[in-house]
């Protein structure tokens, strides 16, 4: 089962100075900052997903500048990401349309013969054919009844588009491997979905619409998928926001899944933020420990625009929290207190009140207890990944991108590791 690494710019500063807090004043963030497999020293996954809507052009704004955009189409996509080397030929290239960017035009605004182009000259070596996301989900269908005037008509763009989109890849003779991508509004819609790509032609399909399901709704469209084609077909899910749970899909023959969340959560979860083995095939969780720019945070400089403290007072506490951490991971410091100082400082954050006036004591104490965990565990000093022996406790502070998306590469390098150990376990099995 490959694990593929859906990409939007994911790089960080090497010479970022943790303890200045700035990047260096002649930094250019393309040409100056390292991508996860450069930073780490080794690839943690088995291949990239660019989609098109994050390259973006006229018709679509993406997350790509003007420049970055021209330069991936005249260089192509594997040195862009800088995967040109040896070490990285053996990797995937897996390119999508990134149906959640035009989710509201009537129809996709890329054509079959485009993305073929767009694939092929990139030097893709997989590409999934033009689909129209469906949001509409009924987990009982086992037909294709039911389903939105609306989501008929994005079902039936999407078989239309990847009849043509294979038949271009044929006529091209493009070198990559196209997917065919499934819609539908059920387990039984997708599985007539995935029937009609096969009685195309495609060997491979890419399940779309994904992302908002449940794990027990994608194994109903999985399982009703399965029952539906022959048992060669390979199958990728796309954006695949339920990778913590991976494990449990292990019956359902993945040949391989796309998914940031590794990284995201470094930053966006409320508590599993930092990654680590744990016994057997399980992961451990770690909840960053939450120091934000006293000047830059919104929420601190609401409350000091209404008067309820002072921008000294958070200057001077958000200080010494940072130097009791540090003094912390030096033994320098006790851990209660470390712990003081940032909950101290993490008061306002969670209610948005004055120091002297946090009554949310619920909040505060189990804030307070997942701190006092990852301060007695120090999961920083058990991690000998590149990012960990550098950042030290620095990566398990959230605050500032180049803090969370290390914490969220080093995830990313756990998390492939983790799949590995589950792919040898059935493999034994």
């Amino acid at each position: 089962m490959k694990f593929i690494f859906a990409d939007s710019l994911d790089y960080v500063d090497p010479a970022f100075d943790f303890i200045a807090d700035r990047s260096p004043a002649e930094r250019q963030p393309y040409w100056d900052d390292v991508y996860p497999h450069e930073i780490l020293g080794y690839a943690p996954y088995d291949g990239v997903l660019v989609s098109r809507g994050i390259v973006g052009d006229h018709r679509v704004k993406g997350k790509y500048t003007a420049s970055q955009a021209r330069r991936f189409a005249l260089v192509g996509a594997r040195k862009f990401l800088r995967l040109d080397k040896p070490e990285f030929a053996n990797l995937d290239i897996f390119g999508d349309c990134g149906a959640f960017t035009y989710v509201n035009e009537e129809r996709p605004p890329y054509s079959p013969a485009e993305m073929v182009e767009f694939y092929d000259e990139c030097g893709f070596t997989h590409g999934c054919s033009v689909d129209h996301i469906i949001f509409d989900f009924d987990p009982a269908g086992t037909t294709m009844t039911g389903g939105s005037e609306s989501a008929h008509r994005r079902f039936e763009i999407t078989l239309e588009n990847a009849d043509s989109f294979r038949r271009e890849a044929l006529a091209a003779q493009a070198r990559f491997t196209p997917l065919g991508v499934v819609q539908g509004w059920s387990p039984g819609s997708m599985a007539e979905a995935a029937r009609q790509l096969v009685t195309m032609g495609y060997d491979y399909l890419a399940l779309g619409g994904m992302v908002p399901l449940k794990s027990p709704d994608i194994k109903r469209c999985l399982a009703a998928i399965r029952d539906a084609v022959p048992v060669s077909t390979r199958l990728h899910i796309l954006g695949f926001a339920k990778a913590g749970d991976i494990d449990s899909f292990h019956g359902y023959d993945i040949a391989s899944f796309d998914t940031t969340s590794p990284l995201i959560r470094a930053f966006k979860d409320a508590k599993q933020n930092y990654y680590l083995p744990g016994k057997g095939l399980e992961l451990r969780y770690f909840t960053s420990i939450r120091i934000p720019q006293a000047i830059e945070n919104p929420k601190l400089q609401r409350s000091v625009k209404k008067g309820m403290f002072r921008a000294e007072d958070l200057v001077r506490m958000e200080s010494e929290a940072l130097g009791l951490l540090r003094a912390f991971d030096r033994g320098e410091a006790d851990l209660e207190e470390t712990l003081r100082s940032v909950i101290a400082y993490s008061a306002p954050l969670v209610e948005e009140k004055p120091y002297e006036d946090c009554t949310d004591s619920t909040k505060l104490s189990q804030l307070a207890q997942r701190y006092r965990e990852t301060l007695a565990s120090r999961p920083w000093r058990q991690c000998h990944c590149a990012i960990c022996r550098d950042a030290g406790v620095d990566v398990i502070i959230f605050r500032g991108s180049n803090r969370n998306k290390r914490r969220g590469i080093h995830n990313l390098g756990v998390y492939k590791k983790h799949i590995e150990r589950l792919d040898l376990k059935r493999a034994v099995s």
